[in-house]
């Protein structure tokens, strides 16, 4: 029974992510008029076009891919697409990126109006520079036959724009004298050709025959005129004439085998001669299989090949050729240079930086990749499990004696590529997949302990900063005991007083097995490592500050250091400093915090009517400039409300009817235009309906008048009987003396003096109360005290200086009007956020740090257990350390809007351990 056909997987997986992505993709081509087609079939799988633009996007997006060189080949191959014509397959695959995501990538992703699609989409895909393509530096490319013709083009293409093989150059001519060339695909008819026919006459020739004679190849010229020499039997002319050629003979040909005409079969016969000619010489016939001959077409390796081969060569001038182009390729193209496509690369740099130690010491460093135990040999490092003891072997080294001013020429040499080595190594190290196959080398550990443990001369200080570059790029992807050689190598560096190198190291030290599943404890770090680098947090540099809080965030995440700290450590100093950081940075932000929503006066029921002060400011000006500034007067604009206009035109009339003799009034017309022009947002509108509804719209009657000078005048709120709203003056007063005078003298009915004071003299036959809007400082009964009364009421008035007893009594001025916001200033220290708005740099580090002292005070036995253990002398270590502080930390939290957060839960772990 034959073999059940293997499924094949679907190229297509559709996932809640995919279905989400192609209804996004469908909605933009719908907006673009564009047709998008979901399962573009490429060969013979459908392509995932979530997968696809994932991939395109992750290498740069689609102008990078098309750029490099056989980019889409490459992509044909991680979708599977098959190896038969691949080259037609990516340029299908290609297109089906261009046409389907290209603009949608544009948008999304460069931020960037993409190209219209008569440039897109309605064109090939060959070519690139879509985020720079538009209608005026675009020329479309023409058919692939009018390319063929003009540029003598005839080679397949490949799918990458620019990598097809280029035909050679057919010369010729289509017609005699034509400079053109020939193409593959036309073809000229030969020329004819005439059998050439001597003229058999006499030499002499007579006159006539010579004027008759018109060409020289003519074979029935007449001789003397009458006679033709072509019809005389015994004449050549005559044989020329009647000549017919013999038949052919058919010939028996036999075809020769040559490299032109069938170079495999060629190339077979020739390796069977040699066969047959080894076998008779008695050895095994060579074989070729794999190498790349001369004269096959092979130019030989590329650049990258080139530089490898010639780096394992161990030959001098190769070697300083490859550092010499690696050190410009790891600088120039480190993104895309991996260490994993060039196997050896990187052991063959690592072991070319390994001889800086010959320099020093007497020692030539051997690499060995056997299980076996001469790994264990002085002078050889274990290139499979990595060097355990290698700190030691290189404390048993004996050193050269090398003159502190003068060095050779052969070691500055030697000392310049094994630089350039480990600069090749550094800048390579910079891209996470070369930093993540590095970890994975054991023999990178033995030639970073090697470098950092180098004798302290100034020439290796270069190299010595390139392996500390290396250790803070793998450092993240290991996980380190204290008894290390690298993390004691790492430690050492703390001790240097080289600042830069510090740096390094502190961050290396910080980003152990950062990508790992377990923690860095960073066990086994000297004291005096660590005062010092307590002691650098008061230093001004906010760099190396960061650098020490970050090592100190992952110190003191472990209980028993921070046990530890608490005798060996100026710990108190310590969290003041860090206290004092908490606020580093912080600016100064004045917050208004909303008290009061802003309320939206009600409509007015009623036009106001106008004071008779300003009634007769108004008619002292003509129309239509009176009608303008009764109308600013009496409304005010809204764009939500409208009147009507009959009733605004009887208010109108009404109130200026009587007094028409000092001015004629406009007509209707006329008047509803001016509305127009008083207020900018106000239109005549009709409203349909069963009965025409003719509005203004945009304006509503204000609750109290403006004079033309924009003041507003005050309405007088004094109820005529106790509590009751409807009998409320409501006389319109410009200022508060008049107001004051008014409340005086006809409310109040206060007598005046003859120097035309008022005689505020006690009658006790009277009575005095305020009635002004809803006050009730005085009963109903009222006081006999008329310059007590007098008193008060002047904080009604709007000149009063007492604005606190103004402000309890102002909204009884106009209840029904608009009312703004009140908000209430609050200042407060805000520190750096990120792009997220959470909190970010030296502030929330200290506050981490503050926060793991505060949680691991007092867990261990160390420290706290010695002086006697238990929660009371957690108490009495948390008093005595955070206490003094705790109003800062408050101050922090009820200022400082990123870090409130963090202090609550810092302050929170403070009161439940005191």
């Amino acid at each position: 029974m034959a073999p059940a056909g293997r499924t094949r997987e679907p190229s297509v997986e559709r996932s809640p992510e995919y279905e989400d992505f192609i209804r996004s993709l469908a909605d933009y081509h719908e907006k673009r008029g564009t047709t998008l087609e979901r399962e573009p079939r490429v060969g013979n799988r459908h392509v995932d076009l979530l997968r696809l633009y994932k991939t395109v996007v992750e290498r740069g997006g689609y102008d990078v891919v098309s750029a490099e060189k056989l980019a889409w080949r490459s992509l044909g191959h991680h979708f599977n697409l098959g190896t038969s014509n691949l080259p037609a397959l990516a340029f299908n695959l290609k297109t089906a990126y261009y046409k389907n995501l290209a603009a949608y990538e544009i948008t999304y992703v460069h931020k960037k109006e993409p190209p219209p699609k008569e440039i897109l989409e309605d064109v090939t895909a060959r070519g690139a520079a879509l985020l720079t393509r538009t209608l005026e530096n675009f020329k479309p490319p023409g058919s692939r036959e009018q390319g063929q013709l003009v540029n003598g083009d005839d080679s397949d293409h490949s799918g990458d724009e620019g990598q097809g093989t280029p035909s050679r150059d057919k010369g010729g001519s289509e017609e005699p004298g034509s400079i053109g060339r020939v193409t593959r695909g036309l073809r000229q008819a030969p020329p004819q050709r005439v059998l050439f026919q001597p003229d058999l006459s006499s030499s002499r020739q007579t006159r006539n025959a010579s004027a008759n004679m018109s060409s020289p190849h003519s074979t029935s010229q007449y001789l003397g005129g009458s006679i033709n020499s072509s019809s005389n039997p015994t004449s050549m002319s005559f044989t020329v004439a009647n000549y017919e050629p013999r038949p052919q003979m058919p010939l028996t040909l036999r075809p020769v085998i040559t490299p032109g005409n069938n170079p495999e079969l060629f190339k077979q016969r020739q390796k069977a001669l040699r066969d047959a000619a080894a076998s008779k010489r008695g050895r095994a016939a060579p074989t070729y299989k794999g190498m790349m001959l001369p004269g096959t077409g092979f130019e030989g390796p590329n650049i990258y090949v080139r530089t490898l081969l010639a780096l394992r060569s161990g030959i001098r001038e190769e070697e300083d050729y490859a550092l010499h182009h690696l050190v410009k390729i790891s600088h120039e193209r480190g993104e895309k240079y991996r260490f994993e496509a060039f196997p050896g690369l990187a052991e063959g740099l690592i072991e070319k930086v390994l001889d800086i130690s010959s320099l020093f010491y007497d020692v030539k460093w051997e690499v060995s990749y056997r299980d076996d135990s001469s790994a264990h040999e002085k002078q050889t490092l274990d290139g499979i499990h990595g060097t355990t003891d290698v700190l030691a072997k290189i404390a048993s080294l004996k050193s050269l004696d090398r003159g502190d001013d003068m060095e050779t020429e052969e070691f500055s040499h030697r000392l310049s590529k094994i630089s350039e080595a480990g600069l090749v190594l550094r800048n390579m190290a910079m891209l996470e997949e070369n930093a993540e196959h590095l970890s994975r080398l054991p023999l990178v550990r033995d030639f970073i302990n090697v470098t950092l443990n180098l004798p302290p001369r100034p020439s290796v200080v270069e190299l010595q900063h390139y392996a500390l570059d290396i250790a803070e790029q793998i450092t993240k992807y290991l996980s380190l005991e204290p008894e290390d050689p690298l993390y004691r190598s790492l430690l050492s560096r703390l001790e240097s007083s080289d600042r830069g190198a510090i740096l390094t190291t502190l961050r290396a030290i910080s980003r152990i097995s950062m990508n790992l599943e377990e923690n860095n404890r960073l066990k086994g770090v000297p004291m005096t490592v660590i005062r010092r680098i307590s002691d650098w947090t008061l230093i001004d540099d906010e760099e190396l500050v960061n650098a020490c809080l970050d090592f100190l965030y992952q110190y003191t995440a472990v209980d028993e250091n921070v046990q530890a700290m608490l005798t060996e450590v100026n710990i108190e100093g310590l969290i003041n400093q860090l206290v004092r950081l908490l606020l580093h940075g912080a600016k100064e932000q004045d917050d208004k915090v909303l008290m009061k929503k802003p309320v939206k006066g009600r409509s007015a029921k009623e036009i106001p009517n106008l004071p008779r002060d300003l009634l007769e400011q108004l008619l002292k000006y003509e129309e239509p400039e009176r009608s303008g500034y009764w109308l600013r007067a009496c409304f005010e604009e809204d764009p939500d409300e409208d009147i009507t206009q009959i009733a605004l035109w009887q208010a109108y009339q009404s109130r200026f009817s009587e007094l028409s003799s000092r001015g004629a009034l406009l007509p209707a017309a006329e008047f509803i235009k001016n509305v127009s022009t008083t207020f900018a947002g106000a239109t005549a509108q009709v409203l349909a309906g069963s009965a025409p509804k003719f509005i203004i719209k945009g304006i509503r009657p204000r609750h109290i008048p403006m004079d033309p000078r924009g003041r507003v005048y005050q309405r007088c709120l004094w109820r005529m009987e106790w509590g009751k709203k409807e009998s409320e003056c409501g006389e319109f007063l410009l200022k508060g003396k008049n107001m004051w005078d008014h409340i005086i003298q006809d409310h109040l009915r206060v007598p005046q003096r003859d120097d035309g004071k008022w005689d505020f003299t006690i009658h006790p036959s009277r009575r005095y109360t305020c009635n002004w809007g809803i006050c009730t400082r005085f009963a109903p009964s009222g006081t006999e005290s008329l310059l007590k009364v007098g008193m008060h009421i002047k904080t009604h008035m709007p000149e009063t200086k007492k604005a606190h007893i103004k402000a309890k009594h102002s909204l009884s001025i106009s209840p029904d009007g608009p009312h703004d916001a009140q908000y209430r200033s609050q200042v407060f220290y805000n520190t750096a956020v990120d792009e997220a708005g959470d909190a970010a740099g030296l502030p929330l580090t200290a506050a981490l740090v503050l926060r793991n002292l505060a949680r691991n005070l007092g867990k261990g036995d160390v420290g706290v257990g010695a002086v006697g253990g238990g929660e009371k002398e957690r108490s009495a270590w948390m008093r005595k350390l955070f206490a003094p502080v705790e109003p800062q930390l408050w101050f922090v939290m009820a200022y400082n809007k990123p870090l409130a957060g963090y202090m609550a839960d810092l302050t929170g772990t403070i009161a439940a351990g005191i």
